[in-house]
């Protein structure tokens, strides 16, 4: 044989490899339109006040079963523009602030006591559990005839409502704290009071915070009863002036102030949960 060159290879035909590229999916894209989030959460608020426009200028829902929303917003401009509505609502803050404060204190501290040692959960826990099964709105009587009806037995009953939130909220979460957290916390050196800082309150700070958004919806509760007991001022005060003249306009108005002081209390206690929950990621949805 002679020697030579070794042939050379031909390259391979192109057309005789398959589509690799048609053989992986197209990954389905998962982005949205960009539509900012809180237009798409105005979006149910905005239907309900649509369809209730509508109801009332057809006639289906007469003015005086509920008044139409153009209705409602001139007795709110005129409410504002009097004083009326700004000096109910300072009024009502100023009672639901002292009785947030009142309230949170002793259901803290009682979750504090019980939570920690359970000498403290022997001695509190159970008269907490009893006195929670007691509806506190049937305790109003009895505030009346202990505290009289000035401004104490309203507070007394926000602050009542709070403190059970608050404890039962607080008490499961530092009873909730990982028993592996507290091991390792104890293997550093830390003593007592450093596992109870640095260990079981962080712990026991997101159940705080629930308790928090509870106890801030059950104040605005307890403030409509409260407000219903020989008020001379606030927003309770004026839907009872209201209900007696057949004001269905102003209890609206009324309601409204309500449903937004309520959601601004929300807003405030979810910036808190983002500035000291930064620790903690959580699900947000898809």
């Amino acid at each position: 044989m002679a020697l030579g060159h070794a042939p050379a290879h031909s390259p391979p035909d192109i057309s005789l490899i398959p589509d690799l590229v048609s053989l992986v999916p197209e990954r389905r894209s998962r982005r949205r339109p960009a539509v900012p989030r809180w237009l798409r959460r105005a979006v149910g608020p905005v239907l309900l006040l649509v369809a209730w426009q509508v109801l009332s200028a057809t006639g289906i829902l007469s003015g005086e079963v509920l008044a139409s929303p153009g209705t409602v917003a001139r007795a709110a401009a005129e409410l504002v523009r009097d004083g009326t509505l700004p000096h109910a609502m300072l009024v009502s803050l100023q009672r639901v602030a002292v009785g947030l404060l009142i309230g949170g204190a002793v259901g803290v501290s009682l979750a504090l006591v019980s939570g920690l040692s359970r000498l403290g959960e022997d001695l509190v826990d159970a008269t907490v559990q009893m006195l929670r099964t007691v509806p506190w709105v049937g305790l109003i009587p009895l505030f009346i005839i202990w505290l009289g009806i000035g401004e104490a037995p309203k507070v007394a009953l926000i602050a009542l409502g709070v403190a059970f939130h608050l404890y039962l909220n607080v008490y499961a979460g530092i009873r909730g704290v990982d028993a592996q957290l507290v091991e390792a916390g104890d293997s550093l050196g830390l003593g007592r009071w450093g596992l109870v800082r640095h260990v079981v309150l962080p712990g026991a700070l997101p159940g705080a915070m629930t308790g928090l958004r509870y106890s801030l919806a059950t104040a605005w509760l307890a403030l409509v009863f409260g407000e219903s007991v020989n008020a001379d001022a606030g927003i309770g005060f004026l839907m009872n002036q209201a209900r007696e003249f057949f004001r269905t306009d102003v209890i609206v108005v009324c309601l409204v102030v309500y449903a937004v002081l309520g959601l601004l209390a929300d807003a405030v206690v979810r910036t808190l949960e983002r500035l000291l929950l930064q620790w903690r990621p959580t699900f947000t949805g898809q």
